[in-house]
């Protein structure tokens, strides 16, 4: 083996090294303003499934709302109810208009897409009780969510939602 680098050595005895020219190719950017463009049409694309005249029938027993999706296992509610799924996005709607309202829950359910989360909460709060019957409506609307059901007592309880979404 050190033959063979004497025997290199010799060879290349006498050579100048070469200057390294080298080029980094700048890094396209995206334009930002297709970015932002991309996101606001994605939001308004949800928007579009909430409508305000719909009048869904929903299964609404002793004040607890709960929702499954044609198709879907009926096990999920129970799920739901006991809370055998874990939330990992939450959204808290206190002091919000329903027009702010509309606007976050269409942006929950892009982010649940866009993160590949399958459960999350959403806190409608007591108040005037507006919101927490509207909510439901929206969500039934939307072909993304699978399941809903108020939420156990560990992430809310009475003044909660838990929604199982498809990824």
């Amino acid at each position: 083996m050190q033959d063979e680098f004497d025997l290199f050595r010799a060879e290349t005895k006498g050579i100048k090294p070469m200057k390294q020219d080298t080029f980094v190719a700048p890094r396209r950017k995206r334009d930002q303003k297709k970015i932002e463009l991309k996101e606001l049409r994605a939001k308004e694309d949800t928007l579009f499934y909430f409508s305000d005249e719909y009048e869904p029938l929903l299964n609404e027993h002793d004040g607890v709302v709960k929702y499954l999706r044609d198709g879907e296992d009926s096990h999920l509610l129970k799920q739901l109810r006991r809370g055998d799924f874990s939330p990992e996005l939450f959204l808290d709607l206190h002091g919000l208009t329903r027009a702010q309202a509309k606007q976050e829950l269409a942006a929950l359910l892009l982010a649940c897409e866009n993160e590949h989360v399958d459960c999350a909460s959403i806190m409608t709060g007591y108040g005037t009780f507006t919101l927490k019957k509207q909510i439901p409506r929206w969500l039934v609307q939307h072909p993304k969510v699978r399941a809903l059901h108020q939420a156990p007592r560990e992430w809310g309880g009475e003044a909660a939602i838990l929604i199982l979404v498809d990824l």
